[in-house]
């Protein structure tokens, strides 16, 4: 399993370089720094673990709880979730104000927004902290309540859910759907197609 998460990243570089964003020597140096294992312990020495689980509310609050235990005292712990509440996945830890949302778009590579999640208990500290790194690593960092949905999925989930209505009614095939968002609302995916990427369990 982690030599076909390496497989993935080694690919998506290999489209950076086709592309001349990037050098053989580069992408060689990338590669060197990432460190695979499939055992929480392994992280016990990281300033920051960002948890990317499926959005399964028990799932997330049983590794946050399992993080919690083996993180090193003032590691963040990070989540990527796109609508669960930061403050209930907070309260599975003993370390509340150093728990925040870090929840980037998909595709990351290509995608320019980090949405930060401060929960109930956050503290400024840790939301300054993330936001630098967001930063360094070329995105841009919006401050967001912990609302369902954040911002862009508030709004992002009744467009695609009206685009299921609109093929639900006839209105036009999924294909021209997805043309006239394009087209007319200068989208650079239509939102079934979106949706398709998404994920029909994350999207339900």
């Amino acid at each position: 399993q982690t030599q076909r998460g390496l497989a993935t990243i080694s690919s998506s570089l290999d489209r950076r370089i086709k592309k001349e964003k990037m050098s053989e020597a580069e992408k060689t140096a990338v590669l060197a720094r990432i460190t695979t294992s499939t055992e929480l312990a392994s992280l016990s020495d990281c300033d920051l673990i960002v948890e990317a689980a499926t959005e399964n509310l028990e799932l997330k609050l049983k590794i946050f709880s399992q993080l919690d235990s083996i993180a090193k005292e003032g590691a963040i712990l990070a989540s990527n979730t796109s609508s669960i509440s930061i403050t209930r996945i907070a309260a599975a830890t003993k370390r509340s104000s150093q728990v925040i949302g870090m929840h980037f778009f998909n595709p990351v590579p290509v995608m320019a927004l980090v949405d930060l999640v401060a929960g109930r208990e956050t503290s400024d500290e840790t939301r300054r902290i993330v936001a630098a790194l967001a930063e360094s690593i070329g995105k841009t960092a919006v401050n967001v309540r912990n609302s369902p949905g954040f911002v862009v999925n508030r709004m992002l989930c009744p467009m695609i859910n009206e685009a299921v209505f609109a093929l639900g009614e006839g209105l036009a095939t999924a294909a021209e759907i997805d043309e006239a968002m394009k087209l007319g609302a200068n989208h650079p995916i239509g939102p079934l197609a979106l949706c398709d990427l998404i994920g029909l369990d994350v999207q339900l």
